[in-house]
């Protein structure tokens, strides 16, 4: 209800079809900018209560001791005004728009014959190199957008997984850098336009991640003010 007409609003200016996914994707981006940032906030928050976590850990070995355990974190979370959860408040928004997007752009008229940068047709796929061979799930060529859409989403899976406040498990690790690898598989054939929108999001998020991360994320500034909150 609102990627189809803010897209056609801006195809009706005559711009080249990959600038008009671009401006679509900063537009959605802007809009969701303020959530990103609370996530941003509260997985800094989590990072910096890590230690105190790992101490109730400690204090709470026993099985029988789960639920003094869990009320013990969830204190701790209440005066650092913390949320373990709000980091997947900006993934259950976007969501839809993926949706929106990933059924949209395969099916848009408006694509059809428009090339952009390499890609001759961005309502196909966007080969630069065919094999002349096919690989099983794969195929016989290689999408460049799809590539770099992958790639940058491997960037943001490390990016995500610096930013957790516990250690993750080593079959948990594989599992998130497996996922960028399966849509290199999944996405090969699908139109330019949509490999090239999933990859300027991806970017923009991962530069977002280092703006916010390198001039606004205090976690000095940030543990002060957990301490004041507690006394």
């Amino acid at each position: 209800l609102i990627v189809i007409p803010v897209f056609d609003w801006l195809g009706q200016y005559g711009w080249s079809y990959g600038l008009v996914i671009l401006i679509l994707t900063l537009i959605i981006k802007i809009c969701l900018m303020p959530i990103a940032f609370k996530s941003y906030m509260s997985s800094a928050k989590m990072r910096v209560l890590k230690p105190e976590i790992d101490a109730i850990n400690e204090k709470y070995p026993k099985q029988e001791d789960a639920m003094k355990k869990q009320q013990a974190i969830m204190d701790l979370y209440k005066k650092a005004d913390a949320s373990p959860m709000s980091g997947c408040l900006p993934m259950l928004l976007q969501f839809p728009i993926l949706i929106a997007i990933f059924r949209f752009f395969p099916s848009s008229i408006e694509l059809r014959q428009q090339s952009f940068l390499w890609a001759d047709d961005l309502s196909t796929y966007d080969s630069i190199l065919d094999l002349g061979f096919s690989i099983p799930f794969y195929g016989d060529h290689i999408s460049l957008f799809c590539l770099l859409m992958c790639v940058t989403n491997i960037v943001y899976t490390k990016f995500t997984m610096q930013a957790q406040s516990n250690q993750q498990m080593p079959g948990m690790k594989f599992m998130m850098y497996l996922m960028p690898v399966m849509l290199l598989f999944f996405f090969n054939d699908y139109p330019a336009g949509l490999c090239y929108y999933y990859f300027v999001s991806t970017l923009i998020t991962v530069l977002q991640t280092v703006v916010i991360k390198a001039f606004f994320i205090d976690e000095a500034a940030i543990l002060a003010k957990i301490e004041s909150n507690k006394k």
